[in-house]
């Protein structure tokens, strides 16, 4: 196959993989009105078990499901269960286009702590794109207009730690097989969410456990489209995709939640994923197939 080609399929893939993990979002939202955000992850997780157990099961790579750095294994699966939980928190908070908005900023903070994670350096182009993501950030929200809250706290605080995540698999995913960086992050969140229930479950109408199922499928087929995506191109061409969300939650807040966007909150949202895409494409040069897994966030993540 052609680079061109391989190129073209990576970003066909990555715009069906961040079309997954908005409908997962956006499912989360929904289900935000009635159920807390834990019982949401333990009920998508659940009926994710199956599936997981399905993927290890064909899984052609040769390996124990034993992280090889346990360390990095373990900070990781903390960051992904913050992640979680904050980004399911914030999507039941806020409207999509104002999460995203917020979500949008993850590449930029992985370039910031790429600087101490991974050694690498923030040139002048790259710091004035983070400047302009934040600023992008703050015409979104309009501080002076929208009355910030736990919401946006949480959507934050999980772009954050997602892009920690993304920085522990930069490296960590030359050693580790895709099994085990897909397996114990989603079997640690299932157990401590399971845990909770006892204290935050409400029945669940068989129509909205249908939801959590297709949440499942939802996610599992975005990481593998996600993953297949950055094996087939760089990430120059895949991570851009991730701001076709700007249409999805364009299109799904108003035909779900009767959601506007408004020119300023697309303006802002524009400066941000412009903001991504220069720090993408002035990033270190795309690491090799088996150092290209993404990482497990419920945002583009998912």
């Amino acid at each position: 196959m052609s680079r061109r080609s391989q190129n073209l399929a990576g970003a066909g893939l990555g715009l069906a993989a961040f079309g997954a993990y908005a409908c997962y979002d956006a499912s989360a939202k929904f289900l935000g009105e009635g159920y807390h955000p834990l019982q949401i992850i333990f009920a998508a997780g659940a009926m994710c078990m199956p599936l997981l157990l399905l993927y290890v099961l064909v899984d052609p790579t040769q390996g124990s499901l034993l992280p090889r750095r346990p360390g990095m294994m373990a900070l990781r699966v903390v960051g992904t269960l913050v992640n979680f939980i904050l980004g399911v928190w914030a999507f039941t908070l806020l409207p999509l286009a104002e999460a995203y908005a917020i979500f949008f900023t993850m590449p930029l903070f992985i370039a910031v702590l790429a600087v101490p994670m991974l050694g690498e350096k923030i040139d002048l182009t790259r710091g004035l794109a983070v400047l302009m993501g934040l600023a992008g950030v703050i015409v979104a929200l309009d501080p002076s207009q929208t009355a910030l809250g736990w919401g946006h706290v949480a959507a934050l605080i999980g772009s954050l730690v997602g892009a920690m995540n993304y920085c522990i698999v930069r490296m960590t995913g030359a050693v580790e097989r895709t099994a085990v960086l897909l397996v114990w992050p989603l079997l640690v969140l299932f157990f401590v969410t399971a845990a909770a229930m006892p204290f935050v479950y409400v029945p669940m109408s068989a129509a909205h456990m249908g939801i959590t199922a297709f949440m499942a499928v939802a996610l599992i087929a975005g990481i593998l489209l996600i993953i297949a995506a950055y094996r087939r191109a760089p990430a120059i061409v895949v991570a851009p995709m991730q701001y076709s969300q700007i249409a999805w939650a364009a299109l799904l807040g108003s035909l779900l939640f009767g959601e506007e966007i408004g020119p300023r909150l697309m303006i802002g949202m524009v400066l941000v994923a412009a903001a991504g895409i220069v720090v993408a494409a002035k990033s270190e040069p795309a690491p090799k197939k088996a150092d290209a897994t993404p990482p497990l966030t419920v945002q583009g993540g998912a």
